[in-house]
C-alpha cells in the first residue's frame, strides 16, 4: 500500500472512530501515531513527535493555569463580583454572563471557563426565576465566541498559529484572533438575546449546582449552629460526612467541639435521623451525619478516605464557590506576567507557559499532585496523536491530492470558495468529531489548497479557526457543550435550534470578513 493510500486509510479509520465514540479518544490519537509507524508512513521520531511539540506543551501548561484561577477562587469572585451588579433581568444577565464568559475563555479556555462558571449560573438563574435551559446553552456558546479573543482562548488557536508559521505565513500575535473574534463575540451575543427565548427549551433540570448561601444556612438549621458563626472562608470550611457500614468510627464517642482522632478537624454537629445531639454527643453509628470544621487542604484529605466516612459536598468543589481564596493575589501577578510574555513575544508561547505552570508550583499556589490532576489528559494525548497524522498528510502528498481534486471541483472559481469550502467541511465534520482533531486533518488541506492558488495562508488558517470554534449543532462536538446539558436538561435537538443561526453567522464572518483583514 502506498503511503498516501495508508495516510487516507488511517484518516478514514480515525474519523469512524472517533464518530462511534466507543474508543477514548486519547487511545485513537495514539492508535493513529503507531499505525503511521506500523504502515511505514513516517519514521519512529515523526511518528511520536507530537508528544514533544512544543504547542502540546503549552496547552498543557494552560490548564495548570487554569486551575490555580479556579482553585483559589478568583473566577468566583469575578463572576459574583459582575452578576451582582447585573440585576435579574433576563437580557441582562445574559449580556453580563456571555462577556465574562468570552473573556475568561479568551485566558483559560473553553472548557475552563464553562466549568468554571455553569454552577454560578445555575444559582443566578435560580434566584432570578429564570429556567437554566435558558441560560446555560448561551454560556456555552459564548464561550465558544471568546475562544476567538485571544491565543490561549483554545488549543486549534495555538495549532493554526504554528502551522501558518510554517507554510509561508507567521504567527498570529496574541491579540489578533480578536480581529475576527469581537465580530463573532457581538453577533453571538445579538442572536442569544434575539432569538433565544424562542429557540432554547424552557425546563427544569434534573440536578444542580450547589448554592453556597443556601447550603450554609441549612447546615445552620439542621446541626443548631448559631446564624453569625461564618461556616466557609477562603482558609478554612466545613464538609458534611455520613458514617458508612464497617466504618473504623463506629462506636466512637463524639459530641460537637470535639476534635477528630486526627486532631486536624472540628466536629461542629451531629445527626442521627432527624435528631441533632447537644454537647453530651453519642456513640457514632452507620448512617450517622457529621459536620466537620477545618482547614480546605484538611477536609480534603481526611474526607477522601471513603472507607471512614462518604461526604456528601466535595470540599474541593465547595472551595471553588468560595471567593479569592489563598494564594489569589499570586495566581493573579503570574497570570498577567504570562499574558504580558505571550503578548510581546519575548519568550515562544510554550516557554511563557511553562515559566507560569512553575511559578504556580514553587509558590505553592498548586501542588504538583493537583497540576497533574488539572491537566485534561485526553486533550494533550489527542493533540499529540493527531499532529504526526497532519504532518502525513503534508509529506506523503495527501493533502495536495485533496486540494487538487478540490482546485478541480473549483474549476475558476477564486480563492473565496476555497475557503468556502474549507470552511463547510470544517463545519461539518466538527459536530461530530473534536475540533481539535478536525483542525488537524483540515489544516495540510487548507495549506496545499492556498498553495495551489497562489495565495496567503494566512487567511486559510484564520477561517478554519473560526470554523473550528463553530461547534454548535451537537453535544458531543465539545466538553462544554455536554457540561451543559444535564444541568441544562437539553436534549440532543436543542443545540441545533439556536446552533444553525450561529453557525451561518460564523460561516459569513469566515468566508466573507477574514479575507478583508487577512488578504489572499
Amino acid at each position: 500500500m502506498d503511503p498516501i493510500t495508508s495516510t487516507l486509510v488511517i484518516l478514514l479509520c480515525a474519523v469512524i472512530a472517533f464518530v462511534s465514540n466507543r474508543i477514548p479518544l486519547g487511545v485513537v490519537a495514539v492508535g493513529v501515531s503507531i499505525a503511521l509507524y506500523l504502515f511505514g508512513v513516517l519514521d519512529l521520531n515523526t511518528a511520536l513527535s507530537g508528544f514533544g511539540d512544543p504547542t502540546v506543551l503549552f496547552i498543557a501548561s494552560l490548564f495548570v493555569v487554569s486551575e490555580a484561577l479556579e482553585a483559589t477562587g478568583i473566577v468566583a469572585w469575578a463572576g459574583q463580583e459582575v452578576i451582582a451588579r447585573t440585576g435579574t433581568r433576563r437580557r441582562r444577565l445574559l449580556l453580563t454572563i456571555g462577556l465574562l464568559t468570552a473573556v475568561l475563555t479568551a485566558v483559560i479556555s473553553v472548557n475552563g471557563s464553562v466549568a468554571s462558571l455553569l454552577p454560578l449560573v445555575v444559582v443566578v438563574a435560580a434566584r432570578a426565576g429564570i429556567a437554566p435551559s435558558q441560560m446555560l446553552m448561551p454560556l456555552a456558546f459564548s464561550a465558544h465566541a471568546g475562544s476567538m479573543l485571544a491565543l490561549t482562548g483554545t488549543p486549534v488557536n495555538i495549532i493554526v498559529s504554528d502551522i501558518a508559521a510554517e507554510n509561508g505565513g507567521r504567527q498570529f500575535g496574541f491579540f489578533e484572533f480578536a480581529l475576527a473574534g469581537l465580530p463573532l463575540l457581538v453577533g453571538t451575543l445579538a442572536i442569544i438575546l434575539l432569538l433565544g427565548s424562542r429557540l432554547l427549551p424552557t425546563r427544569s433540570p434534573v440536578s444542580a449546582p450547589v448554592d453556597l448561601e443556601q447550603l450554609a444556612a441549612a447546615l445552620r438549621a439542621d446541626y443548631e449552629i448559631a446564624p453569625e458563626r461564618a461556616l466557609m472562608s477562603p482558609a478554612r470550611g466545613v464538609a458534611e460526612v455520613v458514617v458508612p457500614p464497617r466504618s473504623s468510627l463506629i462506636g466512637l464517642h463524639v459530641f460537637p467541639g470535639m476534635c477528630t482522632p486526627s486532631g486536624d478537624l472540628v466536629i461542629l454537629g451531629v445527626r442521627h435521623g432527624e435528631d441533632a445531639f447537644d454537647e453530651s454527643g453519642t456513640e457514632l453509628s452507620a448512617g450517622d451525619a457529621l459536620l466537620l470544621d477545618g482547614s480546605w487542604d484538611d477536609l480534603q484529605r481526611h474526607t477522601a478516605k471513603r472507607e471512614e466516612v462518604l461526604v456528601v459536598d466535595a470540599p474541593l468543589t465547595l472551595r471553588r464557590s468560595v471567593p479569592l481564596g489563598a494564594g489569589a493575589k499570586r495566581t493573579a501577578v503570574i497570570l498577567l506576567a504570562m499574558i504580558v510574555l505571550l503578548a510581546t513575544g519575548i519568550v515562544p508561547a510554550a516557554i511563557a507557559g511553562l515559566l507560569a505552570a512553575g511559578a504556580l508550583i514553587l509558590t505553592g499556589v498548586v501542588s504538583i499532585t493537583r497540576a497533574y490532576r488539572a491537566i485534561s489528559w485526553t486533550t494533550v494525548i489527542l493533540v499529540a496523536g493527531m499532529i504526526p497524522l497532519s504532518t502525513a498528510f503534508q509529506e506523503t502528498g495527501a493533502a495536495q491530492l485533496i486540494a487538487d481534486g478540490l482546485r478541480s471541483f473549483l474549476g475558476e472559481s477564486g480563492p473565496h470558495a476555497a475557503v468556502a469550502v474549507i470552511v463547510l467541511i470544517t463545519l461539518v465534520l466538527g459536530q461530530l468529531i473534536s475540533n481539535t482533531a478536525t483542525v488537524l486533518i483540515v489544516a495540510p488541506v487548507a495549506v496545499a489548497l492556498s498553495s495551489a492558488m497562489d495565495a496567503s495562508v494566512m487567511p486559510f488558517m484564520m477561517a478554519l479557526t473560526v470554523a473550528g470554534a463553530a461547534a454548535f449543532l451537537t453535544p458531543v462536538a465539545t466538553p462544554a457543550n455536554l457540561m451543559v446539558m444535564e444541568p441544562g436538561g437539553y436534549r440532543f435537538g436543542d443545540y441545533a435550534k439556536l446552533g444553525l443561526p450561529l453557525m451561518a453567522l460564523f460561516f459569513a464572518v469566515a468566508v466573507f470578513y477574514v479575507p478583508l483583514i487577512w488578504p489572499f
